[in-house]
């Protein structure tokens, strides 16, 4: 069963249910009223006849009922008998309903009574006067109030049966409005292939349920076109990374093959190859590092990593590497509370990123020191490498973030145009962004920003 149907079931049911308690009390407060009106009507007739009973000394039944008959509408087989104190019928009438002594004291002893004798309807009241005290009581037969409760019945029956019925299509149509963005969402998603992973799921315009479930669908699309992309590099570049120095290799190694030459020659050959082993051992080991953040991209265990102990491992590191004071650390003022140094990352492949921006930016400082700042707020964290190399022009900037480009051609310059290729995918996928600010003359600054999860922030 759909979800629109589901929810207009569930709205017709709750609102039938809320219906038929509002019609069932409707019924038994019209019942009620019915049935006290006819008691009070019964009660009227008792208060005439104790008017005219008690303020005359002898009148005829005949006499009470032709007042009765002007005045008061006739009930259905209405008696109404007068006792006295010796509970003896004050008239002679031409009927056969009598009262027992019991019920008599009862009036008596209670001053009003009014019940129901079998379809009859019957009113008792104790009236005191100087001539003495009474008891008269009055009956009749309801036949109006079933008759009226029937037709009441069927009109309710017959409300409730159509409201039903209008209810779950109203509640159809407000359904199906409510849940419209998720008909919009499924016809999105269908269109969404492997090869269109770069696709988002639009945005609606009320911040619910709905919004979460996009922000979280189009999360898991981004994880996924990075882990496509990843590993469409690997497949499409490594026969082409590798093949090229083997190729220039072999080129080599066959000509020095070729004939006997020159001491110098063979130098000049083996440096050659040199140049290229040492060009083949960077990109294995550059393809090595993507395949690993590959495997590692769509299961990463995130847990809890102080970005400022990573920062000083780093040092650490490069202080072996580049010896002391090659880079320098610039904190910030940093907050006391340890949590804002903290966001849920992988350690291992977080340090690969942040590693490979130090070892680009020692590549072309020329030997000089290399700059790292680092502050943290509680919605984010901030870390910048600054080099003193010869900078980036503007139109070279968004080409550094691309596998297997070089946009500086210095041979002098080792590398395989992967690294900054594989940060940006890790940065990303720790709800991060990386820029780079360069003049494209004197240094470049590559930016970190790690964003703290709305969870946290909360």
């Amino acid at each position: 069963m759909k979800i629109k149907t589901r929810l207009s079931l569930n709205f017709t049911l709750l609102s039938s249910g809320a219906l038929l308690l509002v019609l069932v009390a409707l019924y038994i407060a019209v019942y009620s009223f019915f049935v006290a009106d006819f008691y009070n009507r019964l009660g009227d007739r008792v208060n005439l006849a104790s008017q005219v009973y008690l303020k005359a000394d002898e009148l005829a039944a005949d006499s009470l009922m032709q007042v009765q008959d002007e005045y008061l509408e006739k009930l259905p087989d209405e008696v109404i008998r007068v006792y006295d104190k010796d509970d003896m019928s004050a008239f002679k009438v031409n009927h056969n309903i009598y009262w027992t002594k019991s019920i008599i004291e009862q009036v008596r002893r209670e001053g009003l009574v009014e019940y129901e004798e079998g379809t009859r309807k019957v009113v008792g009241k104790f009236f005191h006067d100087n001539q003495g005290d009474f008891v008269i009581l009055a009956s009749a037969v309801d036949n109006n109030t079933p008759r009226r409760m029937l037709v009441l019945g069927e009109i309710a029956g017959s409300l409730f049966i159509i409201f039903g019925v209008l209810l779950f299509f109203v509640g159809r149509w407000f359904a199906q409005r409510a849940l419209s963005p998720v008909d919009s969402i499924i016809a999105q998603i269908r269109l969404i292939r492997s090869s269109n992973l770069h696709m988002r799921v639009n945005q609606v315009k009320n911040k619910d349920e709905i919004a979460v479930l996009i922000d979280n669908f189009n999360r898991l699309l981004a994880h996924l076109q990075n882990a496509f992309e990843l590993q469409q590099t690997f497949v499409a570049n490594a026969s082409h990374e590798l093949r090229t120095p083997l190729t220039s290799i072999m080129g080599e190694v066959e000509v020095a093959l070729e004939k006997d030459r020159e001491p110098k020659e063979y130098q000049r050959i083996l440096s050659s190859i040199v140049m290229d082993g040492a060009r083949l051992q960077e990109t294995i080991t550059s393809l090595m590092e993507l395949a690993q953040v590959d495997l590692n991209y769509t299961r990463a265990k995130l847990s809890p990593v102080r970005v400022d102990e990573l920062i000083w491992e780093l040092d650490e590191q490069w202080t072996i590497r580049k010896g002391a004071g090659m880079l320098r650390i610039k904190l910030a003022d940093l907050p006391e509370d340890e949590a804002l140094l903290t966001i849920p990352a992988n350690k291992q492949m977080l340090y690969i990123a942040l590693n490979n921006i130090i070892d680009n930016a020692f590549k072309y400082s020329n030997a000089r020191p290399v700059i790292l700042a680092f502050e943290a707020t509680e919605a984010w964290i901030r870390i910048s490498v600054t080099d003193e190399g010869p900078g980036i022009s503007k139109e070279n900037i968004d080409r550094i973030f691309r596998p297997f480009v070089r946009v500086n051609k210095d041979t002098m310059v080792a590398g395989s145009g992967i690294g900054l290729y594989i940060t940006v995918k890790i940065i990303e996928l720790f709800n991060g962004t990386i820029r780079v600010e360069s003049d494209g003359q004197n240094g470049s600054t590559f930016i970190v920003e790690l964003t703290k999860p709305e969870e946290i922030l909360l």
